[in-house]
């Protein structure tokens, strides 16, 4: 750093952007924390004398996290962001070429998810001295066009960063929409490797510490009166929580809200949590994952309000759950283009905002008595059945899966965060899951990315030290990216990693199955010449390729093992592994089934008996399915 002329500092580009991050904070309800947590990085030659040095030289202002692969990188920082309630993020830098390809994946989850990550990968030199450079992407028809720009529609907000003085701008917009809580996602800048390195005269105010008000708006007094009058004329109200409730920070108001009117709350896999299982209002998961009660609730409902749902076709069960004559929707949501769907009355509003006006103004109104018995009774039945998928009275025989989450759900506490993202898991969670807390359910459902679940705990650990965090992850998606247990061992951050073994993709093999796919390209066996598969599994021990990237592993054979595993990694105090291979649901009690259609579509015309079958299902399923408008 070099005093130049009078209120101007002399530095890089690179260097200005890690002080200017370094100094960004943001506030809500009179909390204010650091808006820039960390950076990532994995180097190569377009960052590492850029952004690199840059970390380097303010090593004292920007804390660093050592990654293994790039959208592994950005999973993590997910995590970290959801731990957060969106109000810390973290960045990630790469270098050109393949490492900023291999962001796409991770920038689509994070904009799904309206979860904010900073990206700030490298690019082709913006002066062009040799045309083209390593790793460039020629395009004949644009010169200023780079594999960056892949990155454009799954950002929020994108910028190219041609000249010093154009960081500015850019820095300030990419904020911008960092802490707007109903733009926010991936935001992306992409740094050409010279521009990164070139030195400018930045005026010192662009250092000033910088502190970003995030919103909480207030309803409409006209979109307020119309809510609660839908709400006191409805018979069998239901709400439907989801992420917004946690990204609000509104748990409270909606558990203010439930014990004021009886209103039963069903959660969303993003919303699960919102308030805690044995609440009397808390029906469970909704839809085609959810449970029983919930989803009969839903049949049934003549006012569904949607709390920060953005109603995916899990949810609506594409389109088949809400099948009330006359249904109408209430859509509470901080974004006017999610508060619209289904042709929803909107309350536009911060949901903690919303949920407290709307309990305020509903004052003494409470839903029939008949009403609540007949939940709490659908609900204790249900009970009754996640035991039954948990119950473990032979301690020596193979665990199934429920049977897994049984033991956990034994073992944790409030403080504990779970965390999953793809494969058979989501669903048996979202049916099962008894969750005590706001922040112990964390699956990420929007984009159900296999590989998501070890980064993402590293994350969720960073932003929630002490608090035990469990990756639960299956074979499949242990094997898509386990690079990442590298940076936890390397930081010793002490995740709890749990493999579930089933020498397969489970989930898609059965819906192979149901589809008419006749489990193709779905199992880990050999294959014969014949292009057949045999029995006999192939000989891959997950738990030695986690031992060898440096994790505690804890193998479980039976039962009683996991038990004692579970227990021996959730008191340790560096990352483990606990591997298990699980036993199929044929055999033994599994969880409940699908308790409400998803629609995949299947072939309409076919040859064999399997997929025959399946369309004359998949056309019985479809008569239902409604548009609301």
């Amino acid at each position: 750093m070099t005093a130049t002329m009078k209120g101007s500092v002399r530095l890089t580009t690179a260097q200005a952007l890690v002080r200017f991050l370094s100094r960004q904070f943001t506030e809500r309800d009179g909390a204010r924390q650091r808006l820039i947590g960390a950076t990532w990085g994995i180097f190569g030659h377009g960052n590492v004398a850029g952004i690199g040095q840059a970390l380097v030289e303010h090593a004292d202002e920007m804390p660093f996290h050592q990654g293994r692969n790039e959208q592994a990188m950005v999973h993590a920082a997910v995590g970290y962001a959801r731990q957060s309630g969106r109000l810390s993020a973290h960045a990630v830098t790469t270098s050109i070429g393949p490492g900023a390809t291999n962001l796409v994946t991770g920038a689509a989850l994070a904009t799904v998810n309206r979860l904010p990550v900073l990206l700030l990968p490298g690019d082709t030199f913006a002066a062009r001295p040799a045309d083209p450079v390593l790793q460039q992407l020629e395009v004949p028809y644009a010169g200023d066009v780079s594999v960056n720009d892949c990155l454009r529609p799954v950002s929020r907000y994108f910028d190219r960063v041609t000249r010093p003085e154009a960081l500015i701008p850019a820095a300030l917009a990419a904020l911008r929409v960092l802490t707007d809580p109903v733009e926010t996602g991936a935001v992306t800048l992409a740094l050409p490797q010279d521009v990164q390195a070139e030195a400018y005269d930045w005026p010192e105010e662009f250092f000033a510490e910088r502190t970003w008000a995030v919103r909480r708006p207030a309803p409409d007094p006209r979109e307020l009166a119309d809510a609660v009058r839908a709400v006191r004329e409805a018979r069998r109200p239901l709400i439907v929580a989801g992420g917004g409730v946690h990204h609000s920070a509104a748990e409270e108001a909606l558990r203010g809200f439930a014990d004021a009117t009886g209103v039963p709350v069903a959660s969303t896999q993003a919303g699960k949590g919102s308030l805690r299982f044995d609440h009397p209002a808390d029906v469970g998961g909704v839809g085609h994952t959810g449970t029983a009660t919930a989803n009969e609730l839903a049949r049934t409902a003549d006012l569904v309000i949607g709390v920060g749902t953005r109603y995916s076709d899990f949810t609506t069960a594409s389109g088949t759950l809400f099948e009330r004559p006359g249904v109408r929707f209430l859509n509470l949501n901080i974004a006017p283009f999610d508060g619209h769907k289904l042709a929803g009355a909107t309350l536009i509003a911060d949901a903690r905002a919303g949920l407290e006006a709307l309990t305020g103004a509903l004052r003494g109104h409470r839903v029939e008595p008949a009403y609540v018995v007949e939940y709490t009774d659908d609900k204790e039945r249900w009970e009754h059945r996640v035991d039954a998928a948990y119950e473990t009275d032979e301690p020596d025989v193979r665990p199934t899966q429920a049977q897994v989450l049984g033991l956990l759900d034994a073992l944790v506490t409030d403080d504990d965060v779970v965390i999953n993202a793809a494969g058979s898991l989501p669903g048996d969670l979202h049916k099962l899951w008894r969750a005590r807390s706001a922040r112990q359910y964390h699956v990420e459902y929007g984009y159900s990315c296999m590989g998501y679940e070890i980064p993402a705990s590293i994350g969720v650990a960073l932003a929630a030290p002490g608090r035990p965090v469990w990756a639960l992850v299956g074979d499949g998606t242990y094997l898509m990216n386990p690079t990442e247990l590298v940076t936890a061992v390397q930081e010793n951050v002490p995740i709890k990693v749990v493999v579930l073994q089933n020498h397969g993709y489970a989930s898609i093999g059965g819906l192979s199955e149901s589809v008419g796919g006749e489990r193709f390209g779905t199992d880990y066996r050999y294959r014969a010449p014949d292009g057949t598969y045999t029995g006999d599994v192939l000989p891959v021990d997950l738990a030695a390729n986690a031992a060898s990237l440096g994790m505690q592993v804890l193998r479980a054979k039976t039962i009683r093992d996991l038990r004692e595993a579970l227990r021996a990694a959730r008191g340790a105090d560096r990352p483990t592994c606990v591997y298990v291979e699980t036993e199929t649901a044929d055999t033994v009690s599994g969880p409940p089934p699908a308790q409400a259609w998803w629609d995949v579509p299947v072939a309409e015309t076919a040859a064999r008996v399997s997929a025959v079958k399946a369309r004359e299902e998949y056309d019985r399923h479809v008569t239902a399915r409604r548009r609301h408008l």
